[in-house]
């Protein structure tokens, strides 16, 4: 059985520069459900909360796109549905309860209802990841976009503007954590709050590490992008660290400069 026609395609692409140094991603892009599974029993206010998606990582990750002019993917559906960014074989790839937020149409799933959500939802966005890398021409960065929220249920307060995770790519997370490091107050998580080195890190171990990609995952604290003028900021920002991570000129990839 396929999407319901009126279902949103389960992920959006742009083609970019094939010669563009950085490709991005972006796994929890939206908060959409497929007609199929209803509302899986939350509130539309909870489905909208850091617990259906990332909230402000998809107006990021579209001005960072946008500003490389980078082949990029984003995801159609939300993680609760099923976790993009995770292995399907994981119990987390679907949740039952969410920060202490209870799923009732995730209970109890049958092998078939599991194996609708991959086919469908989760393999047509990793193939189409595969397409655009396949398309382009030796990336220097595979750029995965999301946001945390500042205080999990019951936890400590996350205090960092932006956090990192990445395992196999010292040499561009490095001089990426130093370079926004270097904006007055900001402070960065070094594999904080999620390590690139745990299950969280499907998408990257899928695709960039076989490739010999250098990787960096971002997490970037939820209320400070949540506004038009807040996700304009920290794009300008990372933006910026990655430009000086991979060397380049201010402004010469975006004005169309080969280097």
């Amino acid at each position: 059985m396929t999407l319901a026609a009126g279902d949103p395609p389960p992920f959006e692409s742009r083609p970019g520069r094939a010669a563009s140094p950085v490709v991005f991603v972006c796994d929890h892009a939206s908060h959409a459900l497929p007609a199929r599974l209803g509302d899986l029993g939350i509130s539309e206010a909870k489905l909208r909360d850091h617990i259906g998606w990332d909230p402000g990582a998809a107006d990021v990750f579209e001005l960072l796109a946008a500003r490389f002019d980078a082949p990029a993917v984003r995801s159609g559906y939300s993680r609760l549905a099923i976790d993009c960014n995770r292995d399907p074989e994981d119990p987390t790839s679907i949740l039952e309860e969410s920060d202490g937020v209870a799923v009732p149409g995730n209970r109890g799933l049958d092998a078939a209802a599991r194996a609708w959500r991959r086919d469908v939802l989760f393999e047509p966005y990793h193939a189409a990841i595969e397409d655009m890398l396949d398309g382009c021409l030796a990336p220097r960065a595979f750029v995965s976009v999301h946001s945390f929220t500042p205080r999990l249920a019951g936890g400590e307060p996350r205090p960092w503007h932006v956090g990192t995770f990445w395992n196999e790519s010292e040499g561009l997370a490095r001089p990426f954590m130093a370079a926004l490091a270097a904006e007055d107050g900001v402070l960065v998580g070094d594999n904080l709050p999620y390590s690139g080195r745990s299950r969280r890190g499907y998408t990257t171990r899928r695709h960039a590490e076989p490739r010999g990609i250098p990787h960096i995952g971002l997490e970037i604290r939820n209320d400070l992008i949540r506004d038009e003028a807040g996700a304009a900021l920290w794009a300008r920002r990372i933006g910026d660290a990655l430009e000086a991570a991979l060397g380049l000129g201010r402004h010469a990839e975006r004005d169309g400069g080969q280097h």
